[in-house]
C-alpha cells in the first residue's frame, strides 16, 4: 500500500481574512479608481498565489548554484525568461499594431553595473529579492517585513541621489527590437538564453555527477489538491509568471514591476513628516511627480504589489503554511535590515530589481537587462561570500 503524506491543515482564519481583503480593495479599487487597476491588482493576486505555490524566487537559486552547483532554480529563471520573450518580442515589434505596449527600456550605464551589484549582495544579506521579500512577507516572515522596511528606505534615499548616478558614464536606452526586428532579436536572444541554460546544466552535472530536472509533473490524483493548496512543480511556476506577465503587459501597457513603488512608498511618508522630495530632480517631472501627488492605489505598480502580498497570503494559508516567526536574533535582524537598504538603494540605480529590470528588462529586449543580470549575479557571488564572512552560513565545500 502506497503511503500518502498529510496535507498541512489550511490556516481557515487567514484563508477567511485574506479572501476578504481581496474581495474588499477590488471592490473599492473597481469603484474609486478604474476597471483596469482592478484587473491589475487581481493579476497581482496571481503573482503571489504562483510565486509562492511554486516556491519560485532568485535569491536562494542563485545561492545554491554559486554554493553546489545545483542549477534548478537558474534553468527555471532561464525558461521564464524565453517564455517571456517569446510572449513579448511580437507584441513590442508591434506585429499587432492595435495593442499598444511599452518595453522596460532603461540606460546603459554605472548607475545600473553599481545598483545590480548592491543588489545582488541585498539579494543575500536581505533573505530575498523584489519578488522574495513580497511573497515570503505575506507567507508570514517578519523578518522580511524587516527587510521590506529598509528595502523602502533604500529606495527613497536611491531616488534622492539617482540624478548624481546618472550623470555618471553611460548611454541611452538600447532596444535590440527596434535595433534589428523583432524576430531576429528573438532568435538571438533565444539562442543565447539556450547557450546559458546548457553552461548551467554542464557545471551541475560536472560538479554533482547528476541534474536534477525542472519538474512539470504531478501525478493525477494530486492535481486538483496540489493547484489549490502547492507545492507546484517549478514549471507551473514559470508557465504562471509568464502568462500573468503578459497580462500586465497586455492590460497596464508595460511589463510586470515592482519596486518603483517601495521608493514612492518612502517619498509619500517623507513627505508626511515634513520632507520635501518634491525637490528631489527624480520626483519633479512626469509620471513620478503625478505619482508623488496622488493616491498609491492610482499606482499599478503599488496595486500589483498589495496584491501579491494578499495572493502569498492566501496561498501560504490554503497551504498550511502561514506561521508567523516572531523571534528574531540581532544578526539577522542586522542583516535584513542591512540587505534591505542595499536592496532598495541597488534597485532605484539600476531601474528595478529581478523582476522590473531583470526579466522585465531582458525579456522586452532592453540591453540593460542583460547589464543587470551579469552586475546582479557578481553582486550575488558577493553576498555568498559575505554570508560565509559573517558565520551565517558554512564555508564552501564543507560538510553539510
Amino acid at each position: 500500500m502506497k503511503s500518502v503524506t498529510a496535507r498541512p491543515a489550511s490556516n481557515q482564519l487567514a484563508v477567511l481574512f485574506s479572501s476578504a481583503a481581496i474581495l474588499a480593495i477590488s471592490l473599492y479599487i473597481q469603484q474609486a479608481v478604474s476597471g483596469t487597476q482592478y484587473l491589475t491588482f487581481v493579476i497581482g493576486v496571481g503573482l503571489g498565489i504562483t510565486l509562492l505555490h511554486a516556491a519560485f524566487g532568485f535569491s536562494g537559486g542563485w545561492r545554491l548554484f554559486i554554493r553546489e552547483r545545483i542549477g534548478t532554480g537558474i534553468r527555471a529563471q532561464l525558461l521564464l525568461l524565453a517564455l517571456t520573450s517569446l510572449l513579448f518580442f511580437p507584441l513590442l515589434g508591434q506585429v499587432f499594431p492595435s495593442i499598444q505596449a511599452s518595453a522596460a527600456l532603461a540606460p546603459v550605464g554605472t548607475s545600473v553595473i553599481v545598483g545590480a551589484f548592491l543588489f545582488g549582495i541585498g539579494m543575500q544579506l536581505g533573505g530575498g529579492c523584489g519578488s522574495g521579500t513580497l511573497y515570503t512577507m505575506g507567507q508570514g516572515q517578519v523578518d522580511m517585513l524587516v527587510t521590506l522596511t529598509f528595502f523602502i528606505v533604500g529606495a527613497t534615499l536611491g531616488s534622492a541621489h539617482l540624478h548624481w548616478w546618472l550623470s555618471l558614464p553611460g548611454y541611452a536606452s538600447f532596444s535590440v527590437i527596434q535595433h534589428f526586428g523583432w524576430w531576429q532579436a528573438l532568435l538571438a536572444q533565444s539562442l543565447l538564453l539556450a547557450a546559458l541554460y546548457a553552461l548551467v546544466h554542464r557545471l551541475e552535472l560536472r560538479r554533482n555527477g547528476l541534474v536534477k530536472p525542472v519538474e512539470w509533473r504531478v501525478p493525477r490524483q494530486e492535481l486538483a489538491q496540489r493547484l489549490l493548496h502547492g507545492q507546484w512543480p517549478l514549471w507551473w511556476g514559470v508557465l504562471g509568471l509568464a502568462g500573468l506577465n503578459l497580462a500586465t503587459l497586455l492590460v497596464a501597457g508595460y511589463p510586470w514591476s515592482i519596486t518603483y513603488a517601495f521608493g514612492l512608498w518612502g517619498a509619500k511618508i517623507w513627505s508626511a513628516i515634513g520632507g520635501d522630495p518634491g525637490s528631489w530632480a527624480y520626483w519633479n517631472t512626469g509620471y513620478p511627480r503625478l505619482s508623488l501627488n496622488s493616491s498609491v492605489l492610482f499606482d499599478t505598480t503599488s496595486v500589483m504589489d498589495f496584491g501579491v502580498i494578499l495572493g502569498a497570503l492566501l496561498a501560504a494559508a490554503l497551504a498550511g503554511k502561514y506561521a508567523p516567526a516572531m523571534k528574531l536574533d540581532g544578526k539577522r535582524i542586522f542583516t535584513a535590515m542591512t540587505g534591505g537598504l542595499l536592496l532598495g538603494y541597488g534597485a532605484r540605480l539600476a531601474f528595478g530589481c529581478n523582476i522590473g529590470a531583470l526579466v522585465g528588462g531582458i525579456s522586452s529586449g532592453s540591453l540593460h537587462g542583460w547589464l543587470w543580470l551579469v552586475a546582479g549575479f557578481c553582486g550575488a557571488i558577493a553576498g555568498v561570500y559575505l554570508r560565509i564572512w559573517m558565520k551565517i552560513d558554512k564555508p564552501l565545500g564543507a560538510p553539510s
